[in-house]
């Protein structure tokens, strides 16, 4: 069925259909690795402190944890700290840009039909601000950051370009932004994204789509909290490796009531229990898969 549109797709770069028989991705990281583990909504040095000592105590790795709170949010002290224990624990630090319509004076980011606008930018003041948002991490050595609005990537993307911004940070699309499709992937990867979180409950052979049409990383949700579905997908985890490396495997939401809030010390500890599940079913079901260092 529908022939015709699905050869006009082919011929623009983009499967047919979702593929339905999860071909294995031959795609790698550039260290030649499949896989890395990442550990978001850790929004204090507490929680960010706790996820980190427990994984080393159960001698497993994460190479990236994630900042959702918002960088405007935080003390310069704060952030501070939490690049030095990133780097001591070789650990990939990302912060998100902090304005966004939640914050601002708006009604309607708050209403039930207007929600789904709320991690995006209203008015170009916001853009001015998040790009200034941006500009302090990276005084701070900041590297990588976590983007919620297309047109904020673009403009990023253009200065980086440009070499207004540092030709070495890093951009990473938020699931909030609610891509679901190759067509939206391989536009947010020409726009300059260096990694791309989908829709967190989209099955494997639509993963496995997205895989066929980019080359950046996916980063995919092993588990959520009840606010954003409170599934856990741990079985699953194996074949994500397969067929979408090369993949950050995002864990740990899953003992939190909704994401970008506060989370303590004692819930940073699960969250890392939590990963240390998600390696047991890689290293037992698709043993074949290298993560990273």
């Amino acid at each position: 069925m529908f022939d015709s549109t699905r050869a006009a797709l082919r011929e623009l770069g983009l499967p047919g259909g979702d593929c339905l028989d999860l071909p294995t991705s031959t795609k790698k990281f550039p260290d030649g690795k499949d896989f890395r583990i990442e550990v978001p909504t850790l929004n204090s040095i507490e929680s960010m402190e706790a996820v980190l000592n427990e994984s080393n105590r159960l001698g497993i790795k994460i190479n990236r944890v994630t900042e959702t709170y918002g960088i405007f949010r935080h003390t310069s002290f704060e952030i501070k700290e939490m690049v030095a224990l990133c780097a001591e624990n070789k650990c990939d630090f990302v912060m998100s840009t902090g304005p966004r319509a939640s914050y601002d004076t708006s009604a309607t980011a708050g209403s039930t039909q207007g929600k789904t606008i709320a991690y995006r930018l209203r008015g170009q003041e916001q853009v001015v601000r998040a790009i200034e948002d941006i500009k302090r991490a990276i005084e701070h050595q900041v590297k990588s950051f976590l983007v919620y609005d297309e047109g904020l990537l673009w403009v990023l993307g253009q200065m980086r370009a440009r070499s207004m911004l540092p030709q070495d940070i890093q951009f990473k699309i938020s699931a909030h932004c609610g891509h679901a499709n190759p067509a939206s992937f391989k536009l947010l990867e020409s726009m300059g994204a260096n990694s791309i979180n989908p829709v967190r409950d989209l099955e494997l052979p639509m993963l496995a789509a997205l895989r066929q049409t980019i080359d950046i990383p996916l980063d995919c949700h092993t588990d959520n909290p009840v606010s954003s579905g409170g599934f856990i997908r741990v079985y699953e985890a194996p074949e994500m490796v397969r067929i979408g490396a090369p993949v950050y495997l995002k864990t740990g939401n899953s003992v939190t009531r909704e994401h970008g809030g506060i989370i303590c010390a004692n819930d940073g500890i699960r969250m890392a229990r939590q990963a240390s599940i998600v390696l047991e079913m890689i290293q037992k079901y698709y043993p074949q898969a290298a993560q990273s260092e």
